[in-house]
């Protein structure tokens, strides 16, 4: 097959797949989880409902497909906030700042429910809990966070403190969360 050809392909079943995973999220905000159907999914995307069974065999792979996608992309955002230059402790802050209004985001949701129990939420933690690490070790560097705590342990405070944010009132509410997880991590006295 020319190079040309299988780019095409590929380009077209990416954005068939893109629109069959927001389709479905767009009609499960509309009616809710239990309420759509495959055949809404096609009608609503545009396509057969033989084509829409190539891609995934469920309404629940599909959310878990959109799931997968709305991870990787936040990711992608928090590691780019992690890495990029400048002073580390600045750069973490943001980070979790950033994160803990996510977790408040997208909270207390039936698809919550559905999604967060899956292997790929796990991983996810996993390599946001790393990009912490490195983070912290960075900041006990520069002598901007305590050294008489391993920076793994570390990490799994600032996620689990982070989590708080879900129930937070306001983006101002956690704002003032993450100036505590912050102070909790200073050097002691």
């Amino acid at each position: 097959m020319p190079r040309l050809w299988t780019e095409t392909l590929d380009t077209h079943r990416r954005e068939v797949g893109d629109a069959i995973l927001d389709t479905t999220v767009a009609l499960v905000s509309r009616h809710g989880l239990r309420a759509v159907t495959m055949s809404q999914i096609a009608e609503a995307t545009g396509i057969g409902r033989a084509t829409l069974y190539r891609y995934y065999p469920d309404v629940e792979a599909i959310l878990i497909a959109w799931h997968e996608r709305m991870i990787a992309g936040h990711l992608e955002q928090l590691s780019a906030l992690g890495t990029r230059p400048g002073d580390p402790i600045g750069r973490l802050e943001t980070l979790l700042e950033t994160y803990a209004l996510m977790r408040r985001e997208h909270h207390g949701t039936e698809l919550e429910a559905l999604l967060h129990r899956g292997e790929h939420v796990a991983s996810a933690y996993e390599r946001l809990r790393e990009l912490i690490r490195q983070l912290l070790v960075q900041c006990v560097k520069a002598g901007k966070v305590r050294d008489d705590v391993p920076a793994g342990e570390l990490a799994s405070y600032c996620l689990h403190a982070v989590g708080a944010a879900a129930s937070m009132a306001s983006a101002t509410a956690v704002r003032r969360l993450v100036t505590v997880i912050l102070a909790g991590l200073q050097r002691s006295r």
